[in-house]
């Protein structure tokens, strides 16, 4: 193959390329009205094709070019924002302070699900003591198959309250969810500072997903450092909204992120796979173990709850007595 078939072939591909991810990420953004943000789609691969249809004539090459920059210049100064109309579970984001010791977390979320879409809103504002700090989770959630899992933590408190947080995608009412979109910037960064009743509660008892509940075993100057990054970026999130990303920041590598993890545990295949997190954690000695293989440890880690069971009072409490004592 010549050099010239060679160029002509990867020049095709990368065409190819950005004129699709344009396309999408004009598709799931979030321009409104919905007419113009379709229109717009219409309208990107369609001047792109004329102009390449049109490469014979001089000024082919600058519309071509004309059209990406117009698109990277409008993608990459693309603001997030905290001022959308969100979906019910997304609306009142928690805010956390800190006073010496003691970290003020407002609007914990504690919603009462009836079904996944009927539920009443409620939140309180909670102080945590960081002294009182003695013990972290890691769940791990499956609504489909194996692959891929919804990661969060829980942090416990020696009064035996339980703060569980959650990266997530900060979805609009007009919206529905779409994993898809969350490649661009479509989502929100969220970070949920719930209940366990809530966070824990609606994925055992109402969607009847699979969730595995297991211990970390890091050591109480990590959990202080992960939970203090945690807060902070909660408070800089109220300032300063984020987009969300499937692929670079989600909520399995935000985790790595405020833990500070080395970039080769970051691009493990066990994180781009959430599903396998806890194995990845397991691999690194993060569990606590019980002297168990990954998958005995698993299958004792798994949360059964009584059929038509609802998050109570105890919920934290009952569901540790379905793990490993």
């Amino acid at each position: 193959m010549s050099m010239k078939r060679l160029l002509h072939g990867i020049g095709w591909f990368f065409l190819v390329l950005m004129t699709a991810f344009a396309t999408a990420a004009l598709f799931y953004s979030t321009v409104e009205p919905a007419a113009l943000r379709i229109s717009l789609t219409v309208l990107c691969p369609t001047s792109i094709l004329a102009a390449f249809l049109g490469r014979r004539y001089i000024l082919a090459p600058a519309s071509l070019a004309t059209i990406f920059i117009i698109f990277w210049g409008w993608y990459l100064t693309d603001p997030p924002r905290n001022d959308r109309d969100w979906a019910g579970e997304y609306a009142l984001p928690a805010n956390a302070t800190l006073n010496g010791r003691v970290a003020h977390i407002e609007h914990v979320r504690n919603f009462t699900y009836r079904t996944t879409e009927d539920y009443t809103p409620h939140y309180y504002d909670a102080d945590y003591n960081l002294d009182d700090l003695s013990s972290l989770d890691l769940v791990t959630s499956y609504w489909a198959g194996e692959t891929i899992a919804h990661v969060f933590l829980s942090f416990g408190f020696k009064d035996g309250r339980h703060l569980a947080l959650s990266i997530e995608t900060r979805r609009q009412k007009t919206f529905a969810y779409s994993a898809i979109a969350g490649f661009f910037h479509h989502y929100e960064t969220f970070y949920v500072a719930a209940d366990e009743r809530d966070l824990i509660g609606v994925r055992t008892d109402i969607r009847k997903e699979r969730v595995y509940l297991y211990t970390l075993t890091l050591s109480p100057q990590a959990r202080e450092r992960l939970l203090l990054s945690y807060l902070a970026e909660i408070h800089r999130l109220t300032l300063q909204p984020a987009w969300y990303n499937t692929l670079t920041d989600n909520c399995t590598t935000g985790i790595l992120t405020r833990a500070q993890a080395k970039w080769r545990y970051r691009l493990d295949w066990r994180v781009l796979l959430s599903g396998y997190t806890a194995s990845l954690a397991y691999d690194l000695g993060l569990l606590q173990t019980h002297g168990l293989s990954f998958p005995a440890l698993k299958q004792a880690s798994r949360l059964y709850r009584p059929a038509n069971a609802v998050p109570g009072n105890s919920f934290s409490k009952d569901i540790r007595t379905k793990t490993i004592p």
